[in-house]
């Protein structure tokens, strides 16, 4: 099953695809079944219909649906998976199966409006595209063959510094296992562009790090240093990258330690995006090396503005989990892009390089040794064979052991075995405050189950102490003022949706009022996130403040980053909400001690196993599960986002 959904559908009164040729100011007719198209997947057919007429009423059909896959996130309409599949690649049911013409894909082949290089649409083998998703994949696509083609000057002792930042003694995973973060390191010594992956605790703010050193020593052997920047897609994402470099420094042999530390910023900022900027080209940036961090937030324009900016003679390094939620914006750039990763999929010559000089037997993950095992997986395309060679995939989580429940239920749930999930819920333990469970179960809850609200008081507990005290003393310190943030950071409630009696904006209030706070306004204790980048006030998208009590009256305190807080005025604050509960898509980036997942009582498109998943490996040390209806959990785990996209293709 296949559910991408990103806004809710808007039925329309269409009896036939005739229809969408009709004025669009023609009064509706009453029908007994809708399309589910959206009011601007209709207005763009009608569009293109007065430019430019078709008497083919399957040509409209092809453009609505097109931009309709575009508004879920799908790059293009994918015209072989329609023809095999019909309305389950539209996430629609089988009720609207006969509204679309056997012949559909077919059509395609006639269109117009994707007949010259003007055109709105482009047709590109079976994949029917707007012209923008289309010209964002060529432009990525020519960035990633142009940088394969460019190679690094390696350094004369890149053995040597292998050797010092990842000693024997260091190497982590399965017995006779080579240290991916060496692989990952030493790959992104020779080439221009290396995508490293990997799920929560493998590593990959590690790897960034002696990465760092491995680049810088080499670049002092030619009497300079590295110009480097360090990004991500949202604030909080930047933040936490700094943040745990500058931890990860520390580890270091003292002699490979970088001089200064770059601070993360957001992609926005390195890229000089302003809001409502459209059609202009980000400039080049001056710099030697650019790490992304969360690469798999990345939707499809911003990816081609990022390898459009950095300099063919800069070392580009992409790092995100590919199994995660992808971009809210059309696109599924870092899961394409690592398509094959865990297989491996490397040549003779990269097999041979890394035994050479980073002493590691990579040959059971080569093109050879997948062909013998499983003869009948094709070879994958040129291109996407020649980026494999500079794709990493890191494999042993220091968070989630193999005997963790969390990383049981993270593994279970990725790859979609509903029967081992099934087996797991009726195993797990309900919630109990006093219990020492890694993972627990509130089953057939209610919106207003006095066992939710103790879950969240008891989540909550010390956060909840530090606060009453800061209210009974009058004022917060700096440090006091970071101690609350890090106790609150220490819990989280999680939520698939926004809306509804299990959304965001209503367990907001229940759980304010429930933990004896006011529902609405500014209070003391009030946590807000940031919903909008305010660069006058520092602040991004996803940041977190508390309102608490300052010398100057209420104040909403945020780290600065940099150990210190960041002090605002509530009523500067004008892109604010409470966050109590956050959605999953929000929390990424993120990760807390203790999370709290709670599900819908009904299925939602948004529902799946990557919302799962992302959701489920935030937590660090603690997970609850909130689930009002059992079936609607095994339906998220057998449901996967599929985005339709040229990337994978080569």
């Amino acid at each position: 099953m296949t559910s991408t959904a990103t806004h809710p559908d808007t039925p329309l009164d269409i009896d036939t695809p005739a229809d969408l040729l009709s004025d669009s100011g023609a009064a509706p007719r009453s029908t007994a079944l809708q399309l589910p198209l959206t009011g601007l997947d209709q207005a763009f057919a009608r569009y293109l219909q007065s430019r430019q007429s078709s008497t083919d009423p399957r040509h409209a059909l092809l453009a609505a649906l097109t931009s309709y896959q575009f508004g879920r996130g799908h790059a293009c309409l994918d015209l072989d998976l329609l023809a095999r599949q019909g309305v389950a690649v539209l996430g629609w049911d089988l009720r609207f199966k006969a509204l679309l013409p056997a012949d559909l894909s077919a059509a395609a082949a006639t269109l117009p409006w994707a007949a010259d290089e003007g055109s709105p649409l482009v047709l590109d083998g079976a994949r029917l595209y707007l012209r923008r998703n289309w010209s964002a994949e060529a432009s990525i696509r020519a960035a990633i063959a142009a940088r394969m083609q460019q190679v690094c000057a390696v350094p004369a002792n890149l053995p040597a510094l292998l050797e010092q930042l990842f000693p024997p003694q260091a190497a982590t995973g399965a017995a006779g296992a080579p240290d991916w973060q060496k692989v990952a390191c030493a790959l992104a010594a020779r080439k221009r562009l290396t995508l490293i992956t990997g799920g929560p605790g493998t590593g990959k703010t590690t790897t960034v790090v002696r990465l760092l050193a491995l680049l810088q020593a080499g670049a002092r052997q030619t009497g300079r240093a590295l110009r480097v920047a360090l990004a991500a897609p949202t604030g909080k994402a930047a933040a936490r990258l700094g943040e745990s470099i500058a931890s990860a420094v520390e580890q270091l042999p003292p002699d490979l330690r970088p001089a200064a530390l770059t601070q993360a910023v957001t992609l926005h900022k390195l890229l000089q995006i302003r809001p409502h900027q459209t059609d202009q080209d980000s400039p080049a940036l001056a710099v030697d090396l650019v790490i992304v961090d969360e690469a798999s937030m990345i939707d499809l324009e911003m990816m081609a503005r990022l390898l459009a900016a950095v300099p063919l003679t800069a070392s580009l390094v992409l790092l995100g989990d590919k199994d995660q939620l992808a971009s809210v914006e059309a696109g599924a750039v870092m899961a394409q892009l690592c398509e094959g990763a865990e297989a491996g999929h490397y040549t003779a010559d990269t097999v041979a390089w890394l035994q050479d000089f980073a002493g590691a037997d990579v040959s059971p993950w080569s093109a050879a040794a997948l062909a013998a095992a499983v003869p009948v997986v094709p070879a994958l395309p040129a291109a996407a064979g020649a980026l494999a060679q500079q794709t990493v995939m890191l494999r042993f989580s220091r968070r989630f052991k193999d005997d963790s429940g969390i990383g049981i239920w993270a593994k279970a749930v990725n790859a979609g075995a509903c029967a081992t999930v099934q087996g797991l819920w009726r195993s797990t333990p309900e919630w109990a405050s006093n219990d020492g469970a890694v993972v627990d179960r509130l089953p057939a809850v209610q919106p207003q189950d006095a066992r939710l609200t103790a879950l969240v008081k008891s989540g909550w507990s010390h956060w909840r102490d530090l606060v009453r005290g800061l209210h009974t003393q009058g004022s917060a310190t700096d440090a006091e003022a970071l101690d609350a943030l890090r106790a609150f950071a220490g819990f989280q409630v999680l939520c698939a949706v926004r809306e509804g009696p299990w959304g965001v904006e209503l367990l907001n209030r229940r759980i304010a009022t429930g933990l004896g706070f006011k529902d609405e306004g500014w209070y003391a204790g009030r946590p807000v996130m940031v919903t909008r980048n305010d660069y006058n006030l520092a602040l991004m998208n996803g940041d977190v403040g508390l309102c608490l009590p300052h010398a100057k009256g209420l104040r909403v305190a945020f780290a600065d980053g940099q150990g210190g807080i960041h002090w605002v005025l509530p009523s500067r604050l004008d892109a604010v909400e409470s966050v109590f509960a956050m959605t999953v898509h929000k929390s990424q980036g993120s990760e807390f001690a203790h999370v709290c997942l709670v599900l819908p009582d009904k299925p939602v498109a948004v529902l799946t196993r990557e919302l799962l998943y992302t959701g489920i490996t935030r937590a660090r040390a603690r997970l609850s599960l909130v689930v009002p209806q059992a079936a609607v959990l095994w339906q998220a785990v057998d449901s996967q986002v599929l985005r339709s996209g040229g990337l994978a293709a080569g």
